[in-house]
């Protein structure tokens, strides 16, 4: 799961801009496996995320490969090189319907969590000031940090772990999909669902005028 959010940078004492930084964060151990430090909005933040986390994949052979990169909509993630560096490691593409950020909620908690808790309190003046304290700041976030959401195990410890995870709270809508999916099977030879081109992304047939 990927996304991109600000930090501010002070030029002096009133004035002050922004870098930005881009997070690939893995779904199942809630690991940190890629990041990266840009003074613009080009593609090259983002993907300079997306490789450092693809380098965990060395030795993979490709056709092993069963991941799925979700994302907003942003250009970035939506350019010919970040989408043809997906391709080319055979990693299916998901990107949110609309603009809620719940649509991708768990990048949005990560990113939440570096700027209100591991960079929390910090003054910067450059990004490359930023970069420095993310080096120090992930490898706590991964591997001191426990989760409720991963049974108190840290993000570096879930990764190593196989099988669904328990978490520490009682998820009614996790069970409620748990119910509705215990025995369903879909026929191969199921019929399949009305087109509806030209339908507006977030909407169903019905809400479009």
């Amino acid at each position: 799961m990927s996304d991109i959010t600000y930090v501010v940078i002070w030029t002096d004492e009133r004035h002050y801009t922004f870098c930005y930084l881009s997070l690939v964060l893995d779904a199942y151990s809630e690991e940190v496996v890629g990041w990266s430090v840009c003074e613009t909005l080009d593609t090259d933040g983002p993907l300079q995320a997306l490789l450092m986390a693809l380098k965990r994949l060395d030795g993979v052979p490709k056709e092993e490969r069963r991941l799925i990169h979700h994302s907003d909509r942003g250009c970035q993630y939506a350019s010919a090189r970040y989408v043809g560096e997906l391709v080319e490691n055979r990693i299916g593409i998901s990107m949110t319907e609309s603009g809620d950020p719940k649509d991708n909620a768990k990048a949005e908690r990560i990113n939440s969590t570096v700027k209100n808790e591991l960079l929390r309190g910090m003054r910067f003046c450059s990004a490359a000031q930023v970069a420095s304290a993310l080096r120090k700041a992930v490898p706590f976030y991964n591997n001191e940090r426990p989760h409720m959401s991963i049974d108190m195990m840290t993000p570096a410890q879930a990764a190593r772990h196989a099988g669904e995870i328990r978490k520490r709270w009682r998820s009614r809508r996790e069970e409620a999909i748990r119910k509705k999916t215990v025995g369903l099977d879909i026929p191969e030879n199921s019929l399949p669902l009305n087109s509806c081109q030209g339908v507006t992304a977030g909407k169903s047939p019905q809400e479009v005028p």
